[in-house]
């Protein structure tokens, strides 16, 4: 297996860059795969990017699940992995495929029917709402792909590999470069499919996408030994699964519902906010890359180190990860405040959207070591089985705070869209602190539990005593 057991013994530093390093450029060119659509769909009109930007909630609960599911695997195979109980670990990899292709098909069922009463809740009308619907349907239609990559990656996270899905995303992008001009306007037999061939390009790659993880991924050595009937759904393994990933999913489902809120009213200052949102938020994702990749690199180390019952390590796992990202973050926030015009201007010509959007940017660039905070404390919490924190932080987060403070900035203080700026960060930052204190909380009471065979060969297959942190959070 991919070097799988130095997790639990290499230095923290080390294998925190050797992890990171890959899935940030992961990120990276997953980012620009979507700037890349962002540009082609401002080709067609303010309209067709306003559209994208509606469809962002919606694409998020495919998002959402995905990452769900994938975040609990990583957490439940890293940890069988650290106790080395690996027959455990390879059965959590094969269950989480058929997992995720369940999910993918209730989704894309669910998505196709749900999709033009939420578009039109969200204010969409006549052409506005053909061209979301043209986009979104498209998306739906793949969403066992998208879903299914996540499962993928769970596996090759859990290891320690985060090479293949960053060549997936490098590779993924520069087909999408290719794509997204020939689905758009057609050619080579291809009718011209406007909006929605963004989406189909799109599509298209992550369908590709399980091709090559699905090769990777048994390559790796995780899954030797399988048979098909693994693959059948099992009761013990699916309700695991649901623990540790249904959380997950639900916090990330805050976020798409976090998303609605803020989309619902900036409907109320036109479709140039709204579009100015979406290139804004392109933006954002950008600057916060070079810390993104310590998330995953924190969930893997965590749940080996967790499951090996080496709490120190634990610990300073947690601490590299804060102190490297906030200090990236305080760099990447000045580049974006003192740039932000020209940022703006590289998305639209529309003057208003423009300065719609310079005024996010300048205020989101204080907030970016906040999300570093947030962000990794969750991920902790997943590596260690405690995943319920992350849904309740996140419903404060995205829907009990916002709403309020939304109302009474943007409206009672007459702040206008500038009132809604302002309150995504003062929620961020309050909830990023309390996450904070209670992750160091629960670190202080993980006790360390010495495995005096963990190096042992003879034992590596033996299942050792669970650590007390290692049962389910109830």
């Amino acid at each position: 297996m991919d070097n799988a057991h130095d997790l639990t013994v290499a230095p923290i530093p080390q294998l925190l860059r050797r992890l990171a390093v890959p899935v940030g450029i992961g990120f990276f060119f997953n980012t620009m795969f979507n700037v890349v659509d962002t540009l082609y769909a401002g080709l067609i009109s303010t309209q067709a990017l306003a559209a994208i930007s509606l469809s962002f909630p919606l694409f998020f609960l495919i998002i959402a699940v995905g990452s769900g599911i994938s975040t609990g695997a990583t957490s439940l195979i890293g940890n069988a992995l650290g106790s080395e109980r690996r027959p455990e670990a390879r059965l959590y990899a094969t269950q989480a495929i058929t997992f995720a292709a369940l999910h993918g098909l209730f989704m894309t069922c669910a998505g196709l029917v749900a999709a033009p009463a939420l578009f039109r809740l969200l204010g969409a009308r006549e052409e506005y709402l053909y061209l979301s619907l043209g986009y979104m349907n498209a998306i739906f239609a793949g969403s066992t792909c998208f879903i299914l990559n996540q499962s993928l990656n769970a596996s090759l996270n859990a290891t320690g590999n985060t090479r293949y899905f960053r060549n997936f995303l490098v590779v993924g992008f520069l087909l999408n470069l290719g794509l997204d001009p020939w689905f758009l306007f057609g050619g080579f037999g291809l009718p011209p499919l406007g909006l929605s061939g963004i989406a189909w390009a799109t599509v298209l790659v992550q369908a590709l996408g399980s091709v090559y993880l699905g090769v990777r991924v048994r390559k790796i050595g995780l899954m030797a030994g399988i048979r098909l009937g693994d693959f059948l759904p099992r009761k013990k393994e699916f309700l695991e699964l649901a623990k540790q990933g249904f959380p997950a999913s639900l916090s990330m489902l805050t976020v798409a519902l976090g998303i609605f809120v803020i989309t619902w009213f900036l409907g109320r200052f036109g479709r140039e906010a709204v579009a100015a949102y979406g290139i804004a938020t392109r933006i954002e994702q950008l600057a916060l890359l070079p810390a993104m990749g310590l998330n995953v690199a924190t969930l893997a180390l965590v749940a080996q180190n967790n499951g090996a019952g080496l709490a120190s390590r634990v610990r300073e796992t947690v601490r590299t990860a804060l102190t490297t990202g906030v200090l990236m973050m305080a760099g990447g926030g000045v580049a974006v405040f003192f740039a932000a015009e020209r940022l703006m201007r590289f998305f639209t010509a529309d003057a208003q959207v423009i300065s719609i959007g310079i005024g996010y940017l300048r205020i989101a660039a204080f907030v970016f070591g906040a999300y570093v905070i947030l962000y990794i404390s969750v991920f902790t919490l997943q590596g260690l089985k405690r995943p319920l924190f992350a849904v309740v932080i996140g419903s404060f987060r995205q829907i009990i705070a916002p709403i309020p403070i939304f109302f009474i900035l943007s409206t009672n203080l007459g702040l206008g869209v500038r009132g809604i700026w302002w309150g995504i960060a003062v929620v961020t930052w309050c909830a990023s602190l309390i996450s904070l204190g209670y992750v160091r909380s629960v670190l202080r009471r993980l006790p360390d539990v010495e495995r005096s065979l963990r190096n042992s060969p003879q034992d590596s297959g033996s299942r050792l005593s669970p650590h007390p942190s290692d049962a389910p959070e109830s």
